[in-house]
């Protein structure tokens, strides 16, 4: 992969995970900035269209597959960023259940590189990345990642972009395990919190609105999910250390 060094490179499960939630705070992490999508393959001529592709209009999984790379590829020139994908297929279409190909795109960073991976509210594929991103950071001794809330699962909170946002998230049942996971091992610090303001709104908007195949079985699932005051209105970013007393 090679991304330009050192910069930031962040770990999208799904083409448009990162920029669902992080659009906003894009602009204000270290430059350049690499976006890797994790279950960007192509899937196999013998599968069928998944349940999701054939609501958002697809009659084949690769029609679906090639019109999400052509939306993300809008996307990323949108915010000025490079986008990457990897080469697992998306979670219907996957066959290799081990996601290595997070191995050696890891591997490739430099130390200096800052990272971030989602903290997977409510998604199994978000958590797949994530564990497999930080059992590959441990295997190399690269420092910890940030840990980005990955939207809009993680803003359905009554209390998303509020100063009670962390601990409303450390009592949840519906929208914190796994804020509640990862802080039963690590220690989490606010790092980046942002309410958008109209005018970073315009752009995220502008930028969602590029994975149009997806927007209306996104509302029908989450709501009004395009509206200003929706769980796209904030986003937040936690940095990790060890567990205190932990070796």
């Amino acid at each position: 992969m090679t991304p330009p060094q050192p910069g930031t490179v962040i770990l999208s499960p799904h083409f448009d995970d990162a920029v669902l939630s992080l659009a906003g705070l894009i602009p204000q992490l270290p430059g350049p900035v690499t976006v890797v999508t994790v279950y960007g393959g192509e899937p196999g001529p013998h599968n069928p269209v998944s349940w999701w592709d054939s609501v958002c209009g697809f009659s084949t999984a690769r029609e679906a597959h090639r019109a999400r790379r052509t939306e993300d590829e809008r996307a990323c020139a949108l915010l000025g960023v490079r986008g990457v994908a990897l080469g697992h297929p998306d979670g219907p279409y996957g066959e290799r259940t081990e996601l290595t190909d997070i191995d050696s795109c890891l591997a490739e960073l430099s130390p200096e590189t800052t990272l971030l991976i989602p903290v997977a509210t409510n998604q199994k594929d978000h958590q797949k990345v994530r564990d497999r991103a930080l059992a590959v950071t441990e295997k190399l001794g690269r420092p910890l990642p940030l840990v980005y809330a990955d939207l809009p699962y993680t803003g359905h909170l009554d209390e998303w972009g509020s100063p009670e946002t962390d601990d409303a998230l450390g009592r949840s049942h519906l929208y914190g395990l796994a804020y509640q996971d990862l802080t039963s091992r690590h220690e989490l610090r606010l790092a980046h919190h942002l309410t958008l303001t109209d005018d970073q709104w315009a752009l995220k908007r502008e930028a969602v609105q590029c994975y149009g195949s997806q927007l209306a079985p996104l509302a029908a699932d989450h709501g009004m999910v395009l509206a200003r005051t929706g769980p796209l209105r904030a986003e937040r970013v936690w940095s990790m250390e060890p567990m205190a007393g932990s070796v």
